[in-house]
């Protein structure tokens, strides 16, 4: 006689039409535009450095091969590529939308196929152009990821109205579920749709508090909840209610390969390098590394923000001279404005900036402040300041006040990425996490600014900082400056 817990949890029947799943349909999209971006690079190239003709890859004299033209050669390298990008998992739905995993991947499979094909024209004694492939690899990269980037947009796009997004029924205690719930919906691009909850018995069905997400019964009504949200991913938020067999026995009765269950611990702000899983003794340990900035993290870095203000101080020197003549001529002198700002380790430093502002602003500042109620909250933002000159205006809407602290990356007192840097009155105000934005370089663009400029909230700025400051990476500060061209070009309604 089989069990009760058994006989409860029996698998749901199949569905015996169903459209294609999402994730094979966008995979097959990638699939599609990577061959073309492919065939465009390689066939580009070879037409760039041999044109029409017929050329020949160079096989030396004892091979077995006399000749072995570059058309074919090109369409094996297509191929080879194609299958590299496969190999990685550049098209995992665990990848796609978000994060920059799926953007690595794609560079480094594109790396290591160049690698194998140098080792292996040494081994069989073929000389292909080096031209060629100097050309093709780069070229490839570039277009590959800029495929993809456009590809992440339209996804995105998409995944704030809940489609090309998993369905998620979220699994636990009622406080784990609201908070889980909240932090999903606070990044709909990750693509992670929340579509239900079953909490522990003992609760009335409802709404969870605060969050809109329909509670569609107990765990043990977990096949009704499924048939009706159409669920495709089960996460579990906690166990302490759920008892270890339980949560065996959700994931027996999801269809392989198209449900799918996740265990989602109330751990947040923390990135993927700093997560490792390791089974124990049948135990799925997840270790949480603390967070290092290591001397050559450091020196990486520093190295970077030396080599790219200098380039941009260099390529913007033009700009800087018509910015100059512009407030001089239309206001006045000084051109440029100082003003103390509190550093890393809280070390005060003067910070440049083009003047936008009338002469004497600072003396007016505590007045807005208690006149638009704002001196009470760190992040100190009038709307509509009437100090602000009207070329002022325009510097600020596109960010160009903020040029001439290339000069202070340089000098070492800034970063090209970090927190923003804060008067010595609102760093008074914060409180014991958010002095952990003092450990880190302040910096000219950030996290934050990428993320709602001024519409951003005190809390979710200092949140979005130290998750900065706890989760550096150079891919991540190359992200964020990829962001920002884009926030200046568009400022829209949050730059003021």
């Amino acid at each position: 006689m089989e069990d009760a817990d058994t006989q409860a949890f029996t698998p749901r029947p199949r569905h015996q039409a169903r459209k294609m799943p999402w994730r094979r349909a966008y995979a097959m999209r990638l699939w599609f535009s990577d061959v073309l971006v492919l065939v465009w690079t390689v066939y580009g190239t070879q037409l760039l450095w041999f044109g029409w003709g017929n050329a020949q890859v160079a096989i030396r004299a004892d091979s077995r091969f006399d000749e072995f033209s570059y058309w074919a050669f090109s369409a094996l390298l297509v191929i080879a590529w194609m299958a590299a990008l496969a190999l990685s998992d550049s098209r995992d739905h665990r990848v796609i939308g978000a994060g920059s995993a799926e953007y690595v991947r794609v560079a480094r499979a594109s790396f290591s196929l160049f690698g194998v094909i140098a080792i292996l024209a040494f081994l069989v004694r073929v000389d292909v152009a080096r031209g060629y492939l100097l050309i093709a690899l780069p070229l490839g990269v570039v277009t590959l990821i800029t495929e993809r980037w456009l590809w992440r947009q339209w996804l995105v796009a998409h995944r704030k109205s809940g489609e090309y997004s998993a369905r998620v029924l979220l699994v636990g205690s009622r406080e784990s579920v609201r908070e889980i719930a909240q932090e999903l919906q606070r990044s709909p691009s990750a693509g992670y749709y929340v579509v239900g909850a079953c909490v522990p018995a003992g609760g009335p069905r409802g709404t969870v508090v605060g969050n809109g997400v329909p509670i569609m019964g107990e765990v043990d009504d977990l096949d009704a909840a499924i048939a009706a949200t159409s669920a495709d991913t089960i996460a579990v938020t906690s166990t302490d209610d759920l008892p270890a067999a339980k949560v065996k026995q959700i994931s027996w009765r999801l269809e392989p390969g198209r449900q799918h269950l996740v265990l989602a611990p109330r751990i947040v702000d923390i990135a993927g390098p700093r997560i490792h899983t390791r089974p124990v003794a049948g135990l799925p340990l997840i270790h949480v590394e603390t967070p290092r900035f290591t001397r050559g993290q450091a020196f990486l870095k520093r190295g970077f923000d030396l080599v790219a203000s200098a380039m941009l101080l260099l390529l913007l020197s033009p700009l800087f001279v018509a910015i100059a003549a512009t407030i001089a001529l239309s206001c006045g002198m000084p051109v440029l404005y100082r003003q103390q700002r509190i550093g890393r380790n809280g070390v005060p430093f003067s910070m440049l900036k083009f003047r936008s502002m009338t002469a004497g602003a600072d003396s007016q500042l505590s007045t807005l402040l208690a006149t638009q109620g704002a001196g009470d909250a760190p992040l100190f933002k009038i709307r509509d300041d009437p100090r602000v000159t009207p070329v002022g205006r325009v510097l600020r809407k596109y960010s160009l006040d903020e040029l001439p602290q290339l000069v202070n990356v340089l000098d070492g007192s800034m970063s090209l990425v970090g927190p923003r840097p804060q008067v010595a009155a609102e760093v008074a105000l914060y409180s014991d996490a958010a002095k952990r934005r003092l450990l880190a370089r302040p910096g000219i663009t950030g996290l934050w600014q990428v993320s709602g400029r001024s519409s951003t909230t005190w809390e979710e700025a200092v949140k979005l900082d130290l998750y900065y400051v706890e989760n550096w990476t150079l891919a991540g500060d190359a992200l964020i400056l990829a962001k920002t061209v884009g926030a200046v070009l568009a400022p829209g309604q949050t730059a003021h």
